[in-house]
C-alpha cells in the first residue's frame, strides 16, 4: 500500500498527465466527423490562381483579358491558301484555283481531284464496256458523242476493248481558269493499264492483254461555278501515250 503511494510513482504520473493535456490541447479530440485523407483529392485552393482565392472571387487584373485574347490568336492555325499542295504561288494554275473560289466558295481543289480519279476510273471503265447509260452524265455532249460513236463502231465490227487497271499513280491539276462563270480545270492522270482490243474470236488485234503499260491521258472539266448541279463534266481529252 505505501509503494502505491511512493513518491517516485506521484511524480511519474504527474508527468504523464501534463503530457497528456499538453497532447490533447495541440492535436484536439476526434469528433467522428473529420473528412478522411484522401490522396487523390488536391488540396484546398490547390490549381486555383491567386485571384479565384480571394474571397472565392475572381479578381481580373488590367490588361489581363487583353493578354489572353491576344494568346489564343496567337494559337489559332493560319488558313492556308487554297491551292496549296497543288500549286505554286503566283502561277497561272494557284490564281485560276483562287478565281473559282471566289465564285464558289465550296469548291475545294483537293476533294476536285478524289473526285477526278473515280471519274477517270468510271469513264475508262464504261467506255471499255460499251455503257453509253453510265457515260451520259459524266461527259459534254459533244466528248459524248464522240464516245458514243466509237462504241458503236466497234459494236458493228463485232469488237470488243479489255481494259483492267493496275494503278492510278498520279493525278494532278495542270490548269485551272474562271471565265463567264465558268470554270475549267485540267487534269492529268498517269496511270497503268492493261489494254486489247479482240475481234468476234476473241483474237488480239491490237494491245496485249498479258502486257502492263503506262498510260498518260490529260482530260479537262468544266462547271458552272456556283451552280446548283454538283457535277463536273468532261468537256476535251488528250491521249499522250
Amino acid at each position: 500500500m505505501d509503494q502505491a503511494f511512493d513518491p517516485l510513482n506521484l511524480l511519474i504520473l504527474a508527468v504523464a498527465v501534463i503530457i497528456f493535456l499538453r497532447l490533447r490541447s495541440v492535436l484536439g479530440t476526434r469528433t467522428g466527423n473529420e473528412r478522411r485523407y484522401d490522396p487523390y483529392t488536391p488540396a484546398e485552393g490547390a490549381g486555383q490562381t491567386r485571384d479565384e482565392q480571394s474571397n472565392g472571387k475572381i479578381i481580373p487584373l488590367p490588361g489581363r483579358e487583353t493578354e489572353l485574347s491576344d494568346a489564343a490568336n496567337a494559337n489559332e492555325p493560319e488558313h492556308e491558301p487554297v491551292w496549296s499542295g497543288i500549286a505554286q504561288e503566283g502561277t497561272d494554275l494557284a490564281k485560276g484555283l483562287e478565281d473559282i473560289v471566289a465564285q464558289d466558295n465550296e469548291f475545294s481543289p483537293q476533294q476536285f481531284l478524289e473526285g477526278a480519279r473515280i471519274a477517270y476510273e468510271m469513264i475508262v471503265t464504261a467506255f471499255a464496256e460499251g455503257d453509253k447509260k453510265a457515260l451520259k452524265p459524266l461527259l459534254s455532249k459533244d466528248v459524248f458523242s464522240g464516245f458514243e460513236g466509237a462504241i458503236d463502231t466497234r459494236t458493228e465490227a463485232g469488237e470488243s476493248l479489255d481494259t483492267r487497271f493496275v494503278s492510278i499513280d498520279k493525278v494532278e491539276m495542270t490548269a485551272a481558269t474562271l471565265i463567264a462563270r465558268k470554270a475549267s480545270v485540267t487534269v492529268r492522270f498517269v496511270s497503268d493499264m492493261i489494254t486489247a482490243t479482240l475481234d468476234r474470236e476473241g483474237r488480239v488485234i491490237d494491245g496485249d492483254p498479258k502486257q502492263i503499260q503506262e498510260v498518260t491521258d490529260i482530260w479537262t472539266f468544266e462547271r458552272e461555278a456556283g451552280s446548283t448541279d454538283p457535277n463536273w463534266r468532261l468537256v476535251a481529252t488528250e491521249d499522250t501515250a
